[in-house]
């Protein structure tokens, strides 16, 4: 009987610990074709006239992939790397190397969605399988109390029942072994990543590590054992400045080369040989919140998109160039919301308090258009996933979930009450 490889496609998942569909490609005993498609639509302009993805967010997914090439190297495997359509170049693939089944992640927003349907219509005639695994998540979606489509509209709701009702299943550890199924099946050649992104030296840069799943492994004990941060997480995580008021996982979450279960057991291992208090609850609080936006778009789907959100009614937003340039570039003549823009536009970072406000002067000061907030978000952050972002604009915009509170930010008190010595703005405003 002739060899049938089997392929997983890596895609926000550039790992081997804890990795699904590494792991289900190996229990079948075939040898592991492992390959990556960049999709050429990622490096579209957008109709505000910049990218879909910018160069600062570039140059962090393309360390991932080279990390993981690495990875598979130092096994005795190959990462093939392609450009252009997902579906086309995986079909190539399962075509031109006889592939009898297809691993991936599993996916839960619109398009992601589409362009998995598409992947299986084209796979059907060439006899291969397409196999999906949802592992972007804490709890999976198997796990939860009640179905997706009856998913609760408040976090609270949900985050009480989970707690109650669910178990954070075990990470699988990276598998033993790996047979790969090597070949000459050419690579193709990265786009080029502009000299503007390349690392900032900026002295105020947060974010200290770069892609792939090594230096993620190193943040992660870092921050939790070495600087032992994760005891006062919940008191310093509404900081500006340093690379240790908050974990700065999300980047790893965002392009999977951390999992957030094994975030989860790391906390769990600290909490037993340390100390549990309120910031190791507030930690696994925020995984809540990350899976509870993937949960909400998988039930809403292509309606978060809209202008109106999830609300029920139609919602009317300015939309006036002009000053969404100047909120783009960090030129709106207040501070505070200046020197959060000048550190995105520079890092492709910002803290989680910076985005709040930065959101609620674009929605509620200048009543722009929330979506185009979203998009620049999307463009610019090296943390950028499509379920956090979009829903977190919406929510701050008021149509996202639980839209009864007025979540607009005096910013004057926000900037006195989080930066009151002006350091933060000092910092990104001094040139």
């Amino acid at each position: 009987m002739a060899v049938q490889p089997v392929l997983v496609w890596f895609k926000h998942d550039l790992r081997l610990a804890d990795h699904e569909p590494l792991w289900h490609a190996c229990q079948t005993g075939q040898p592991v074709v492992a390959a990556v498609v960049v999709d050429a639509r990622l490096f579209e302009t957008t109709a505000l006239g910049f990218p879909r993805m910018g160069h600062i967010r570039t140059r962090f997914l393309f360390e991932s992939i080279r990390s993981l090439a690495g990875e598979l190297a130092a096994r005795g495997g190959r990462l093939i790397i392609r450009y252009g359509d997902p579906a086309t170049e995986i079909a190539g693939l399962v075509k031109s190397l006889g592939i009898a089944s297809v691993y991936t992640a599993g996916e839960v927003a619109p398009e992601e969605v589409a362009l998995l349907q598409r992947l299986r219509h084209v796979l059907n005639p060439l006899g291969a399988k397409l196999t999906t695994c949802h592992h972007h998540t804490l709890v999976r979606s198997e796990d939860l109390p009640w179905p997706v489509a009856q998913l609760p509209d408040v976090f609270t709701q949900f985050r009480k029942e989970v707690e109650r009702a669910c178990e954070v299943r075990a990470p699988l550890p990276v598998p033993a072994t790996i047979s790969f199924f090597n070949t000459e099946y050419p690579d193709h050649t990265l786009p080029a990543v502009p000299p503007a992104a390349e690392p900032a030296s900026h002295p105020a840069s947060v974010v200290t590590y770069g892609g792939g799943e090594p230096e993620a492994r190193r943040r992660l004990h870092e921050y939790i054992w070495t600087c032992d941060a994760l005891r006062t997480y919940k008191e310093t995580r509404n900081g500006l400045l340093g690379a240790n008021y908050s974990s700065k996982f999300s980047p790893a979450l965002a392009v999977g080369t951390l999992s957030p279960r094994t975030i989860y057991h790391e906390v769990k291992r600290y909490e037993a040989d340390r100390i549990a208090n309120d910031s190791t609850y507030w930690l696994v609080f925020e995984l809540l919140w990350r899976d509870y936006f993937q949960f909400v778009m998988q039930k809403f789907g292509s309606r978060v998109f809209h202008s109106r959100g999830l609300r029920p009614a139609p919602v009317v937003w300015r939309r006036d160039s002009v000053l969404f340039e100047q909120w783009r570039l960090g030129h709106t003549g207040v501070p505070f919301v200046d020197a959060n823009m000048r550190e995105l536009l520079h890092t492709g970072f910002m803290s989680n308090r910076g985005r709040q406000n930065v959101a609620s002067y674009l929605t509620k000061d200048l009543h722009l258009d929330w979506r185009w907030g979203a998009a620049w978000f999307e463009s610019q952050l090296i943390d950028y996933d499509v379920c956090s972002n979009w829903l977190n604009w919406a929510y701050v915009a008021g149509v996202g979930n639980d839209p009864r509170e007025d979540r607009y930010f005096n910013i004057a008190r926000q900037a006195e009450r989080y930066d009151p010595q002006g350091a933060y703005v000092h910092a990104w405003l001094k040139n």
